[in-house]
């Protein structure tokens, strides 16, 4: 394969996304550029529907962006959408966070290569993925509970004195 190494950068787009765990659905859209107003506009647009407008409570987990970080984005949350649970995710613990694990298989899926011929092909090619990966994504049951969690560092702590003490 013949490679150039000069190219002209076009622009780009920031894409964001909710993904709904239990159900295998994502919510995805490219904005400019990222800020707390399309961060909003992504949530009020999933909160807009059924289920969510309904619940009882909706847990929204996201990482510490500035465009979500701290108390200030939690009171913007409840005042907004009084059903939803803002929770965040522990510094550099993204992969508690399963809209990551999202992004990452998109990373790996659509966005690699880079072999787009201009920059209004990518949120197409982006919008085609989500409908595929939610007819193939399944939601799983989490069966790995606590007891299993201790069960499993007894174990290790046979081999490695040090941890029994996080156990």
């Amino acid at each position: 394969m013949r490679i150039e190494h000069e190219y002209f950068r076009e622009g780009s787009w920031t894409y964001i996304a909710a993904w709904d765990v239990h159900r295998a659905k994502v919510f995805g859209r490219c904005v400019p550029k990222i800020g707390i107003v399309p961060f909003d506009q992504l949530v009020d647009s999933v909160m807009k529907r059924k289920p969510y407008r309904n619940a009882k409570r909706v847990f929204w987990i996201v990482d510490n962006a500035s465009v979500h970080r701290g108390p200030a984005s939690v009171d913007r949350f409840r005042s907004q959408w009084p059903n939803t649970v803002l929770l965040h995710t522990p510094n550099h613990a993204s992969w508690l966070n399963q809209v990551e694990i999202y992004f990452s298989v998109v990373q790996r899926k659509v966005l690699t290569p880079n072999d787009f011929l201009a920059l209004n092909d990518i949120p197409q090619r982006l919008a085609d993925f989500e409908r595929y990966y939610e007819d193939v994504a399944r939601p799983f049951q989490w069966k790995f509970t606590r007891k299993d969690l201790k069960e499993l560092l007894d174990r290790l702590a046979k081999y490695e004195p040090r941890l029994a003490r996080v156990a």
